[in-house]
């Protein structure tokens, strides 16, 4: 398990203050309700980004009868449906993960599923697909599969998701740039612009890492939050006296400007939210339109990311906090994962793709949360971006960058666990955690390193040693990374 950073290690647990504190076990569980709120605001800080970013994403593609969402509604409903369901975890899981539209899912939904359908189709194969989850956590199978997994594989997934939080941050911040010829080239990634930190916003990124690390060392309440708030005031007065501009002006590449956001009070920091995507959504159209084989390889597609995204995460949120047991489960498992799938149908039934538990939750934990309290707080704060969407687009990428990168130094700290001079969990340990950050993919990861520990089990005449059901799991996932070939020889 990683050590709790900064100041967090908890004290031993006391008696119960109140009902609150004892339904929500805060003294249980060594935190306090400063700690939750603050990790509240941490967690929230990092993962606003997707009230603007996934309406960019949606709202950027058509489905097959060449229709748009509307980005104003989606932003709205993300908004909505983040604040609901991360409350929801809160209450019923106890555990401080937040909830949102998964990346990775919406750009699958927007340019694979969508335009091969009507958008209220797509979004109903995404609530199909929550109902199977829900189906499975009900009747115990995907606990049954999450218990099944060897507990160094385990911490291997977190392991790889904070290298994943930290190439996700260095590419966000603009610090790590994909090279344009990266065909013509050795490397496909370089340092900055051209092998130079030539712009401002990369500066502001680098004055904020270096601060939150300083304050990480020096064990200050708050780094985390602090280096956000710092970078974000930074970044407004570089805008200020700079005027240094989005990355792209009019759709034309700016590669000095700034990510996501542009850091300037807005104008007019309220607004009345539009909610008219809310229940337009078919889950029977899709069948006649796209034809029952395709439409069973998308809701496959997409339950094997859901399922196995959520797993890693939770681990991970649970290994950053010391929340896990010996058999790295953490508590309250069942419960967190149906929640996870009740996002799913509903991120599908407001049309804004299924919301999935998020890793930016660990930002949170790093900064002591350790309950469904900060939950709470996070939802409470999704919920008020729905009027204050101004507010919320001022904090740049190069500024919340900042944590994602830290908090995937505190993750990688628990790879001291992992028996390396065992090669058959070793090997399979090193693709996951590798393959994470070089795919962009938590599923891969966790894919690749579980069929190669059943082969190596295999191969070693150690059938027995695996469970049941991660045969049944990596049979699954050959079909996941197989599933371009056999789309192609199906249709």
């Amino acid at each position: 398990m990683s050590v709790a950073p900064l100041d967090n290690t908890p004290p031993d647990p006391g008696r119960p203050v109140n009902r609150f504190d004892r339904y929500f076990e805060v003294t249980a569980r060594g935190s306090t309700m400063t700690r939750e709120l603050r990790g509240g605001l941490a967690t929230f800080f990092t993962m606003a980004y997707i009230v603007v970013l996934n309406p960019l994403i949606l709202g950027g593609a058509v489905d097959g009868d060449g229709k748009a969402l509307a980005i104003p509604a989606i932003a709205a409903a993300t908004a909505l449906v983040a604040g609901l369901m991360t409350i929801l975890m809160g209450v019923v899981g106890r555990f401080p993960l937040a909830v949102a539209a998964g990346l990775g899912v919406n750009a699958l939904v927007a340019y694979e599923i969508a335009p091969q359908m009507t958008w209220a189709d797509a979004m109903g194969l995404v609530v199909i697909e929550g109902v199977i989850i829900a189906v499975l956590v009900l009747t115990g199978l995907r606990t049954a599969v999450f218990r099944s997994v060897p507990t160094q594989m385990k911490t291997a997934i977190g392991v790889g998701i904070g290298l994943f939080l930290t190439i996700i941050g260095l590419v966000d911040a603009g610090f790590v740039r994909r090279i344009p010829d990266a065909a013509n080239s050795t490397v496909p990634l370089g340092l900055g612009i051209g092998g130079k930190l030539a712009s401002w916003p990369t500066l502001v990124f680098v004055l904020g890492l270096l601060l939150t690390l300083v304050l990480v060392v020096r064990r200050v309440k708050g780094a985390i939050l602090i280096g956000i708030f710092a970078s974000t005031a930074l970044a407004m007065v570089v805008e200020a006296l700079g005027n240094v501009g989005p990355s792209f002006v009019n759709g034309v590449p700016n590669p000095k400007g700034w990510s996501l956001n542009v850091p300037t009070l807005p104008s007019n920091p309220v607004d009345l939210p539009d909610l008219s995507l809310i229940g337009q959504f078919n889950v029977l159209g899709s069948w006649e339109r796209a034809g029952w084989l395709v439409v069973l390889m998308f809701i496959f597609t997409l339950l094997v990311t859901d399922f196995f995204d959520t797993m890693g995460t939770m681990v991970a949120v649970g290994q950053e906090g010391s929340m896990l047991d010996e058999q790295g489960t953490p508590p309250r498992a069942k419960e967190i994962l149906l929640v996870d799938s009740i996002g799913a149908a509903a991120g599908g039934a407001a049309s804004v793709s299924s919301n999935t538990a998020y890793i930016e939750s660990a930002a949170g934990v790093a900064e002591g949360a350790r309950t469904g309290v900060a939950n709470l707080v996070t939802g409470a704060l999704f919920l008020l971006a729905m009027f204050l969407a101004p507010l919320v687009v001022v904090v740049p990428f190069e500024a919340a960058s900042v944590a994602l990168v830290v908090v995937g130094f505190l993750m990688m700290t628990a790879v001291r666990t992992i028996d390396w001079s065992d090669y058959e969990i070793a090997i399979p340990a090193f693709l996951t955690i590798v393959l994470m950050p070089f795919t962009y993919s938590i599923s891969n990861g966790i894919g690749a390193g579980l069929i190669t520990y059943v082969v190596i089990k295999l191969a070693k005449g150690k059938a027995r040693e695996v469970h049941p059901l991660l045969y049944a799991v990596a049979a699954l996932f050959v079909v996941y990374f197989l599933r371009g070939p056999i789309e192609a020889l199906v249709f």
